[in-house]
């Protein structure tokens, strides 16, 4: 009897058992599906993308190898409106963003330079590059990119005009706080001159290929991840999920991008991919433009770095200009776009 119990009990046992190894399998084979359909989905459009990259890559390598990006403070020269115009420019079109734009802010602004055609730059500066220009073509489309680096320019230009505007107070005259951090990262350009036929001096053609392996590496690791994002946002969201927030017609869709971009953005290359992702799924162009320049100029990480840099005017200041230009910038693309 208790043998015939145990052995009538365990055919439900082996039933779940079997039920839950069939469940494994099948879900094992979705995911499997779904992990190739991504790779494939990544490698396709790194593919895409490469013939925009590339160039933005080499010449990235080319303004650190020739000296270039080191002598960006001796272009800031001249009157005030020239110093604000000549800033937003380089800044728009140089490769200098992220880690590189903090130490050269402060030695710019330690070497005397004034605050409104640094501000400026500092503006421009991280919203877009060569290597950008192309990748965000590629993803986005050249109608984009055009916008972007006329957004860069035109934010970096209301940024100095403003800060100009806003008189001589001491936090002007003197926007960083004295000592700690600004000190410390008081590393401006090496000073090795200029050359731009790079390929005349072995040091300078292994510098090149060091920016170029550095540049290349980054670009991939943002991309790759991005794109898998892109592929699982497609995936699981419903195409008209954002529609009501940040669509066409959406009343605060671009606010609700400048203040989600802050938080969000993570880096330029990593964000185009999202971007388009989102769009994919409903978001407005002017929503898109707006996420992308507020994630540049005011993501929470560079606003963390900044803020024990400048004095508490200063940071106010930047904070301000980033935020009501991104909404500008956002609300103007959204119109003529």
């Amino acid at each position: 009897m208790p043998g015939g119990v145990t052995g009538s009990a365990s055919i439900p046992a082996k039933g779940g058992v079997i039920a839950v190894a069939v469940v494994a399998v099948l879900v094992a084979g979705a995911a499997f599906d779904f992990v190739r359909e991504m790779v494939w989905f990544v490698a396709g459009n790194l593919v895409e993308v490469s013939p925009y990259v590339l160039p933005g890559i080499a010449v990235a390598g080319w303004v650190g190898a020739s000296g270039a990006g080191d002598r960006l403070a001796e272009r800031f020269s001249g009157g005030m409106m020239t110093m604000i115009f000549v800033a937003s420019a380089i800044g728009a079109v140089t490769p200098v963003c992220g880690a590189a734009v903090l130490p050269l802010m402060v030695s710019l602004l330690a070497a005397g330079i004034p605050f409104a055609p640094v501000m400026a730059f500092w503006l421009s500066s991280p919203i877009t590059d060569p290597a950008m220009m192309a990748a965000t073509a590629a993803m986005l489309g050249t109608g984009f990119m055009i916008g972007k680096t006329f957004a860069a320019f035109a934010l970096g230009i209301a940024g100095g005009v403003a800060t100009w505007a806003v008189g001589d107070p001491s936090w002007i005259r003197s926007p960083l706080r004295p000592g700690g951090i600004a000190a410390a990262l008081g590393c401006g350009p090496k000073g090795d001159g200029f050359q731009a036929r790079v390929w005349m001096e072995p040091d300078r053609m292994s510098r090149l290929w060091r920016e170029m392996r550095a540049t290349t590496w980054l670009v991939l690791i943002c991309l790759v991840p991005a794109f898998a994002a892109e592929h699982a946002l497609q995936a699981i969201l419903d195409p008209n999920a954002l529609t009501a927030f940040v669509g066409e017609g959406a009343t605060f869709a671009v606010p609700i991008a400048v203040f989600l971009g802050a938080p969000v953005y993570l880096e330029g290359y990593a964000a185009l991919p999202l971007v388009r992702g989102l769009m994919n799924q409903g978001m407005s162009p002017g929503a898109a433009m707006a996420f992308l320049v507020a994630g540049g100029v005011i993501s929470v990480w560079g606003a963390v770095v900044i803020a024990p840099v400048l004095r508490i005017g200063a940071f106010a200041l930047y904070l301000f200009m980033a935020l009501a230009g991104s909404l500008l910038v956002g609300w103007t693309y959204g119109v003529i776009a």
